[in-house]
């Protein structure tokens, strides 16, 4: 049997109950990591998720709660730590998008949700997380191909995303010394639930060839498998580009 590339690793994933999070999480499962999974709103998503985890035969936790809620990342990184024995990985991909053509339509409480969301949430967990990481841990954060191209209907969202971006080099940095890695993936166009919610995109035929479809959600896990294991150990303030061809600078 081939050695399992995250065997006895325990994985914290945000966002996991469908999409890209789901995909990343059961990967995961599959190169021998446990899951604790973070998620907003949908408990029917999230069970369906835990149970094939460990349909897998490994152990799955899931919480539900908003990340903007300081004391609710506090409690879970807590329990996660308990259950789990440690946390070797934080994947940070939970994210909300509420698009508009024009800034001035743009909603006070849509852009602040989009932040403490996409942004706040991300570094409130991670700095709470992070005491726990030791050398040989890694931490990869979901950007977007919007931070380096821009949306013209996703004002705040693409500003979010170029946060990430900063926010993962300027992490990478001050984590080096500790021996713990900080990267990004920035997809491109992917077929999600959250995609469809938000711009009622159908569902793209699965046998086009890839760079003519949006990418899938499995198609996009395998960049963070890449820098969760051993394979990205020279990988630390990078941003992997799953993206269909786009071409960005960096």
């Amino acid at each position: 049997m081939a050695n399992l590339k995250l065997e006895n690793k325990t994985a914290l994933i945000t966002g996991a109950g469908s999409g890209i999070g789901k995909a990343v999480a059961l990967l995961f499962a599959k190169e021998g990591a446990d899951i604790a999974i973070i998620y907003y709103s949908d408990d029917e998503d999230a069970e369906k998720a835990k149970s094939e985890i460990e349909s897998l035969g490994r152990k799955a936790s899931i919480y539900k709660g908003d990340l903007n809620d300081y004391q609710f990342c506090e409690e879970i990184t807590k329990k996660v730590v308990s259950e789990f024995g440690g946390i070797d990985i934080l994947v940070n991909n939970a994210g909300v998008q509420f698009p508009s053509d024009n800034i001035v339509d743009l909603k006070e409480e849509n852009i602040r949700n989009t932040f403490n969301s996409n942004i706040i949430g991300m570094i409130l967990l991670t700095k709470l997380v992070f005491p726990h990481l030791k050398q040989g841990s890694s931490i990869i954060n979901t950007t977007s191909a919007t931070a380096y191209q821009g949306h013209e209907e996703l004002l705040d969202y693409s500003a979010t995303k170029g946060a990430i971006v900063s926010f993962t080099r300027s992490l990478a940095l001050q984590s080096k010394p500790k021996g713990i890695r900080v990267n990004a993936v920035a997809p491109g166009p992917v077929a999600t639930p959250l995609t469809k919610d938000t711009f009622g995109e159908e569902e793209d035929d699965p046998n086009k060839p890839p760079f003519e479809r949006n990418a899938t959600p499995e198609e996009v896990a395998t960049s963070f498998l890449f820098l969760a294991s051993d394979d990205g150990a020279q990988f630390t303030g990078q941003v992997l580009h799953p993206n269909g061809g786009i071409v960005v600078n960096g």
